[in-house]
């Protein structure tokens, strides 16, 4: 059964949301299916879907803006005869929401987000009255928005963004000196992370971590990505560690760097589902470190692919890097099960696998 999709979008940023969705979409293409998207006017995913081959449409998201906008919708639906509406955020699930259940076509809910947000009349709406089924982006979330909305959680799955194995082995043999360009030696024990800078992304407490450190001159640090890097550049700073700690910037192909680390840590504090930093760290057979937070739990399972710490303890964090260090067989143990889970469960194959799975169940009754 082949679909036609609209996928309607207010975020303007671009970030794991938004790579998510037009990689799903081109997976779809692939698979014979028709995708479009009504984006948020001047959003950069509506460029990159239109280079990529897309049919876009960039739209007023804005609450002042909603009738038109409504209207709008509602002739791209009629236009192109779409099937499915999957919304995205707060807003255009609200505008997309109700232009599907005025033309009766069906509506795919995705929370990108672990936490459930608002409750009430506001998430009966928006995940019951205005989704035929709802994707999150780990397992953990599913209840409570279940409990909140109303939704029997039948009409819920989980489908985080999987990796593309091919992608990473064929990144990470571009440059397998990323330790001679960083000057770190072959015996140094390397533990990084890999992620946009933002502030749940626990960068602080991986910083103090390395200050806990500090006088272990075989222990180097890196931090790998761009976005609000300055304040945890001043913090290196203030710390004294710009011998220990290093930042590499954003760089478009992190596997070379990721291929280098010892252990991979990944100390978010909120707003996780379940990271793709981390799959791919773990396809490459790194030992996690990392927060319980979200779906990194799915992920990091504590002494099965890695070592599971409090948000917000760098001590705790300190002694996971001292154990991996001290106890090389146990990252290797750690790291072979990580790689093992992810092909097991975490490609992006599945999750195509998984995203035509919701595609016929909502479509059946058309029958």
């Amino acid at each position: 059964m082949k679909a036609k999709i609209l996928h309607v979008e207010a975020s303007n940023g671009w970030g794991g949301q938004e790579i998510r969705i037009l990689r799903e979409a081109e997976g779809m293409r692939q698979r014979g299916h028709e995708v479009f998207f009504a984006i948020m006017n001047g959003g950069i995913l509506a460029t990159r879907a239109r280079d990529k081959g897309f049919v876009v449409y960039e739209l007023n998201f804005y609450r002042y803006a909603w009738l038109p906008t409504l209207f709008h919708l509602q002739r791209i639906l009629s236009r192109h005869q779409i099937d499915i509406v999957n919304t995205h955020s707060s807003l255009d699930s609200w505008i997309g929401g109700i232009a599907a259940r005025l033309k009766g076509k069906k509506i795919i809910r995705t929370r990108h987000f672990s936490t459930a947000g608002k409750g009430g009349w506001n998430s009966r709406m928006l995940y019951g009255f205005l989704a035929d089924f709802v994707v999150t982006a780990c397992t953990m979330v599913i209840q409570p928005i279940s409990t909140q909305s109303g939704k029997p959680k039948n009409l819920f799955r989980a489908l985080p963004t999987g990796v593309d194995p091919q992608q990473i082995e064929m990144g990470s043999e571009k440059d397998p000196s990323f330790r001679k360009h960083m000057g770190i030696t072959d015996e140094t024990f390397l533990i990084g992370t890999v992620c946009v800078m933002r502030s749940w992304k626990g960068v602080g407490d991986f910083i103090k971590a390395a200050a806990a450190l500090k006088d272990r001159k075989e222990i180097k640090w890196v931090i790998v990505g761009g976005g609000h890097d300055e304040p945890y550049r001043k913090l290196v700073r203030d710390l004294q560690l710009e011998e220990n700690v290093f930042f590499t910037g954003h760089l478009e192909n992190p596997f070379p760097a990721m291929q280098a680390l010892d252990a991979f840590a990944l100390l978010s504090t909120a707003n996780e589902g379940v990271p793709q930093s981390a799959q791919q760290a773990a396809y490459l057979g790194k030992p996690l470190i990392a927060t319980p937070t979200g779906g990194l739990a799915e992920i990091c399972i504590d002494g099965v692919t890695g070592l599971q710490v409090p948000a917000f303890d760098p001590s705790a964090v300190a002694s996971a890097v001292i154990k991996l260090k001290e106890d090389r067989s146990m990252g290797y143990r750690l790291g072979a099960k990580g790689r093992a889970l992810i092909l097991e469960r975490y490609t992006f194959q599945q999750t195509l696998d998984g995203t035509e799975e919701v595609y016929r169940e909502i479509l059946q009754d058309r029958k």
